[in-house]
């Protein structure tokens, strides 16, 4: 991966560090854009014609991607837990759940309990439906481990990652960013030749339509 003077392109696409399009220019004109706000020109799609380079903390980048390679390597799993009402409402669930899956790509166990107050004891079947939708949306991601348990006034179980399942998350999300980088280099060209002035001959005889 070329990283700023190393870019020896004669002219490059680039990506902002907001992901905005900034258009086509030569690699210094990029470097100093990157030097003013403190970041580095990174080339992220180097078979691209012309190549696309993004505007980023490159040594965060690079530290984040060491962190994700030693997770995968060498991470030792630790429970996580996240608590849950048995009415917690789908809004709710859906953004406890987004934490459940974040842990389990990291390869952490999730012990998954509820909590029964007054005489919501006397309803335990609305927990364990509670617990069959969280798995009907984790999907393939997880696998039960500890089935769910009543300890007084909690029901829990707990959940281990599946490992094909992360495996196919992850190819997923490896897609979805080429797509994404690959979109920003095919669409761009298009913004611009929308900017392009029309020939003055070209404009009068629409104008000339018009009338």
């Amino acid at each position: 991966m070329r990283v700023n003077e190393r870019i020896r392109a004669p002219e490059i696409r680039v990506i902002g560090s907001n992901g905005e399009q900034l258009g086509v220019m030569t690699p210094e004109v990029a470097r100093a854009a990157a030097e003013e706000a403190g970041l580095d020109l990174v080339e992220v799609a180097p078979g691209s014609r012309p190549p696309v380079c993004r505007i980023m903390d490159y040594g965060r980048y690079k530290y984040e991607q060491k962190k994700k390679q030693g997770k995968g390597k060498g991470h030792s799993a630790t429970l996580k837990e996240v608590k849950l009402r048995p009415r917690t409402d789908m809004h709710d669930l859906e953004f406890k759940l987004r934490n459940v899956r974040r842990f389990l790509m990291e390869g952490d166990k999730v012990k998954i309990t509820l909590m029964f107050r007054g005489r919501e004891i006397v309803h335990t079947q609305l927990g364990s439906k509670q617990l069959d939708k969280v798995k009907e949306l984790l999907g393939n991601l997880a696998t039960v481990e500890n089935p769910p348990r009543m300890e007084g006034r909690f029901l829990s179980m707990i959940l281990i990652p599946n490992r094909e399942g992360i495996a196919e998350a992850r190819k997923a999300e490896e897609a979805a960013e080429k797509a994404r980088a690959s979109e920003a280099g095919e669409t761009a060209p298009e913004a611009e030749a929308a900017n392009v002035p029309q020939e003055p001959e070209a404009a009068a005889t629409e104008t000339a339509a018009g009338e």
